[in-house]
């Protein structure tokens, strides 16, 4: 791979004038992806044109530039995310009808937990999260219940990358975070009050895959009352028992030979559609078709 004369890939500035973009920055200038990549104005302007070129970034007739339309084909096509939230979904409205307030799934990412669904309400609780949006691991609910079953390793990362404090209840201190994961690992689930907002409580509990691994947290944003966060936990608990059972499903139609992969983006289609939809790709790819 090319790489500039610091030691810097292409790949990586690429990815630095993308990440330029986030939900309160949806629309930028070339000066202004410049002052947040930290790029020279001569760097950005080719590698933007570049990037529009292949349709991952847009100009729009007022010259400022928004993330294109082709970065959601790609994501679109991530089956760690998109099978399992398509799984995921009706197991996710189930829960929102009973709680009620914010709903949301999330896998982790590096020392952050992603969030891939989210389902919310007219006057639900105050919530910081987005789907596609990120909450490092140690604040949120979901985020401890995946560390808790991440990997050896994972949590000194998140140490390592610093522990974000938002309210003054976060677990800012490595003891701290320590003891809430074996209260979780004991417990089966998370409940984080006043960590992110003081005036909500996060709740999450554990997806489990056909294997026994955890694949997701589903949890919920409920007012930080002392009182809404018991009920939240038992609908939870049943929604995620729901969805380990609708991923081994999914697991079955596949067949061994995918298990590894995760669930493909074909969870949420009938078989019979599926079929059709690979007998319309198979025909694309023949010549003169």
């Amino acid at each position: 791979m090319a790489r500039s004369s610091d030691g810097e890939s292409a790949l990586h500035r690429h990815l630095r004038v993308l990440d330029a973009f986030d939900a309160l920055r949806p629309f930028l200038t070339l000066t202004e992806i410049a002052d947040a990549a930290g790029m020279a104005p001569s760097t950005t302007h080719r590698l933007v044109g570049e990037l529009v070129a292949e349709g991952l970034l847009e100009r729009l007739p007022d010259r400022t530039y928004r993330l294109g339309v082709r970065l959601w084909e790609f994501a679109s096509r991530t089956p760690g995310a998109v099978g399992l939230r398509e799984v995921a979904r009706p197991w996710l409205a189930a829960a929102h009808a009973r709680i009620r307030q914010h709903v949301q799934l999330g896998v982790r990412s590096g020392t952050d937990v992603l969030f891939i669904e989210r389902m919310s309400a007219p006057g639900a609780v105050m919530n910081a999260t987005l789907i596609g949006g990120r909450i490092p691991l140690h604040a949120s609910a979901g985020g401890l219940v995946l560390l808790a079953h991440a990997p050896e390793g994972a949590v000194d990362e998140v140490i390592a990358a610093g522990l974000r404090v938002y309210t003054p209840h976060t677990l800012a201190r490595p003891a701290s975070l320590h003891d809430a994961l074996r209260r979780v690992r004991a417990d089966g689930f998370a409940v984080t009050a006043g960590h992110i907002h003081e005036e909500s409580t996060g709740v999450a509990v554990p997806v489990r895959g056909p294997d026994g691994s955890v694949y997701a947290a589903l949890g919920a944003v409920v007012p930080n009352d002392g009182t809404a966060a018991r009920a939240a936990l038992e609908v939870l608990g049943v929604a995620a028992a729901g969805v380990g059972r609708a991923l081994a499903d999914a697991y079955a139609r596949a067949g061994d030979d995918d298990a590894v992969h995760g669930p493909r983006p074909d969870a949420g289609i009938s078989p019979r559609s599926w079929d059709y939809i690979a007998t319309l790709a198979r025909r694309a790819r023949v010549p003169g078709r």
